[in-house]
């Protein structure tokens, strides 16, 4: 296990597949990131590569050649991504392509995950660095999962999640045989800006958004206030998820979704896809603030 601390908060990283497994406040030592109770969900933040969701069968088609891609792809899963270098205030992981892989993703990549710790703000990065002669396709994100209640004396239905901007998206709803996203939506904000969160608020799985104009939302608990927010300024989609009746959210910024039912499965042509040109790097993060009033 892997840790990093400041006067305020400590995290704790996976060496499997470069997983934040807990965000933990150091002067009350208050855990704000989900158990990750295998007998409900075993993950804690699975870091998404170079899928986000399902593929149609599991697979995809790139130049005429057919795939098979677990869902969310395979650095979730990892033990050969490493830790490349650690500072005083960062964490910084690595995998670089190698045979195996290109037997299920045929390009030659980097990937690297950095967690940086300032004061009470997490921020997570990913690069993409394009090794190969051709330009490389993937998607990419985050599905961390954040205890909720985070107090022993409140319930899941005093949460809500609060958006910054107000809104007039809506969720675009999953078929619930394949996880491939149908082109049926239906409305999900309570108030103009925020969702409250319920029992069954999943049971049709996650909430998925193309089209916010927020890029970012709290976790606000109606007794206790704003107890963290979640930047994503680099993500143009953001899932919201949770096992029926579990005690956490997930807050997903994605740049990328699952297949739509339509699918030609041809990954260039997929919604969403990341193309990135030889030679070239990609950036994207987002940050997790824990609200200074539940440090201690």
């Amino acid at each position: 296990m892997f840790t990093l601390s400041n006067a305020f908060l400590k995290i704790l990283v996976k060496p499997k597949g470069a997983e934040l497994c807990g965000i933990t406040a150091v002067k009350n030592q208050k855990q704000f990131m989900w158990h990750a109770d295998p007998e409900v969900w075993e993950s804690y933040a699975p870091n998404l590569f170079p899928v986000i969701g399902a593929l149609k069968e599991d697979s995809y088609l790139f130049e005429g050649n057919k795939y098979q891609m677990p869902k969310h792809g395979f650095v979730r899963h990892s033990e050969a991504i490493k830790l490349i270098k650690q500072t005083e205030n960062s964490l910084s992981f690595s995998l670089t392509y190698n045979q195996d892989l290109l037997q299920i993703f045929p390009f030659k990549f980097q990937f690297n995950i950095t967690y940086t710790l300032t004061d009470n703000i997490l921020k997570i990065t990913h690069t993409v660095k394009n090794l190969d002669n051709k330009t490389i396709y993937f998607s990419v994100g985050g599905h961390p999962a954040f205890k909720c209640p985070l107090y022993d004396n409140e319930n899941y239905t005093d949460y809500s999640l609060v958006f910054e901007s107000e809104e007039t998206a809506e969720t675009y709803l999953l078929n619930m045989d394949n996880g491939l996203v149908t082109d049926q939506t239906k409305p999900a904000f309570d108030t103009k800006n925020s969702i409250h969160l319920t029992h069954d608020l999943f049971n049709k799985d996650a909430l998925i958004f193309k089209d916010l104009k927020s890029r970012q939302v709290a976790l606000v608990s109606k007794t206790h206030g704003e107890i963290l927010n979640v930047s994503f300024n680099d993500f143009n989609y953001l899932g919201l998820w949770a096992k029926p009746n579990a005690p956490y959210v997930c807050i997903e910024p994605w740049l990328g979704i699952a297949d739509a039912e339509n699918t030609s499965q041809n990954l260039t042509e997929k919604e969403g896809i990341i193309k990135l040109p030889i030679n070239e790097t990609f950036n994207a993060s987002y940050s997790i603030q824990i609200h200074e009033h539940h440090l201690g």
